[in-house]
């Protein structure tokens, strides 16, 4: 059938996200999943129950547009305990459908034509897209492998007066470093008298190791005057399907944030907020989170420390990068393929994660899965 060609597309370069083909890959095969980035094993089932518990008492119609106050209270709370900072639940805390959605919407209330961000690579693929239909343009800098660092040189370099807005994200999807204290007074030093705002993706917050504080820019109260800060209940508490995250920001951020959130979404799950503002009360549900994943990343660090791959353990995240640059040349699409074909184990090639698909020959592996789950993914590697 011929189609009119009615329109012209507004992300020509943009097709099925690596996560869609790699999941896809793996299930027509039949191989172990460790490519996306989401838990293989249940969500506390006390959290299941509250979650019911408020469906039966018929909390199912539209939430407040900015969310339940008891929940949005109760994320000031967790902020201010954890990062002493204090914003006001009423004007400076959205709920919203998931992390991505927080950042589409702090994105397009800030961004116009030709405003310039910043972004560093590898980068989470929904910054630039939502860049790009806002008609700003994308400004790409590398961190420096091999422990992935921003180069603030560098950065100083590129910011010109249409900079607008940086992104950045900590700990890092997908090389699981982690920004320190000393970033971010480099990155308030260079945003001091500018306009420039700053996206924060903090998604995996709660998701650290080695006894390492979590540097947000909440610590530093004059970054956290230009600041989004994103976070995610999916990432916290298992339970990715949800597609729940909030965002904080100062008052004068956020009244441009809802203004944007409201015709995009305009409110989010209802019976869920009621349960999570219920299940954030106890902070173990949170604060045991860095050990529960540590124990896995060293589970399965330490069973494949004697294979072909080479790597660091992630200091954050739920993903571990490893190298096979000992075992092929291959092109990492290529590499991954033939894993996930021939091997029966699915990975995410790092490439994907570059405008330009750079290629330092790494794969990304998410253990965030069952102990029987990543014993076949170790036998898989251990053999390669």
């Amino acid at each position: 059938m011929h189609y009119p060609d009615l329109i012209q597309s507004k992300l020509p370069n943009v097709g099925t996200t690596i996560f869609t083909v790699m999941s896809k890959l793996a299930a027509e095969h039949n191989a172990i999943n460790l490519s996306q980035g989401f838990p293989d094993f249940h969500a506390d089932e006390e959290m299941i129950a509250l979650v019911n518990k408020h469906m039966q008492a018929g909390n199912n119609q539209y939430a407040p547009m900015p969310g339940l106050m008891s929940l949005r209270e109760v994320l000031a709370q967790k902020t201010e305990e954890l990062y002493g900072a204090k914003y006001d639940p009423e004007t400076e805390i959205t709920i919203t459908a998931g992390a991505t959605q927080a950042i589409f919407t702090a994105i397009s209330a800030i961004i116009r034509e030709e405003d310039e961000v910043i972004i560093f690579e590898p980068a989470y693929d929904c910054y630039q897209p939502a860049i790009e239909l806002n008609g700003g343009k994308t400004i790409y800098l590398q961190l420096k492998a091999p422990g992935y660092c921003i180069s603030w040189d560098e950065v100083k370099k590129v910011i010109s007066h249409r900079t607008k807005m940086i992104i950045i994200n900590t700990p890092h999807n997908p090389t699981g470093s982690m920004m320190s204290a000393e970033d971010m007074k480099q990155l308030e030093k260079l945003t001091a008298g500018t306009g420039i705002v700053i996206i924060s993706d903090e998604v995996y917050e709660h998701i650290i190791f080695d006894g390492k504080p979590h540097q947000s820019v909440a610590r530093f109260p004059k970054l956290a005057e230009r600041s989004f800060i994103i976070s995610s209940f999916g990432k916290t508490y298992h339970t990715t399907g949800w597609k729940m995250g909030y965002c904080v920001a100062p008052k004068n951020l956020m009244a441009e944030f809802r203004k944007v959130h409201q015709f995009l979404v305009f409110a989010c799950n209802t019976p869920i907020q009621h349960a999570l503002a219920e299940y954030l009360q106890k902070r173990e549900n949170y604060l045991q989170l860095g050990k529960f994943y540590q124990d896995k990343r060293d589970y399965f660090a330490k069973a494949i420390r004697n294979s072909k791959f080479s790597f660091t353990p992630a200091a954050g995240t739920y993903f571990q990068l490893l190298s096979y640059k000992k075992i092929s040349k291959e092109k990492d699409t290529e590499f991954a393929t033939r894993l996930t074909k021939e091997f029966g184990l699915a990975s995410i090639p790092v490439s994907a994660f570059y405008h330009e698909r750079t290629d330092h020959n790494v794969l990304r592996f998410c253990f965030a899965k069952k102990e029987e789950t990543l014993d076949k993914a170790i036998a898989i590697i251990n053999k390669i």
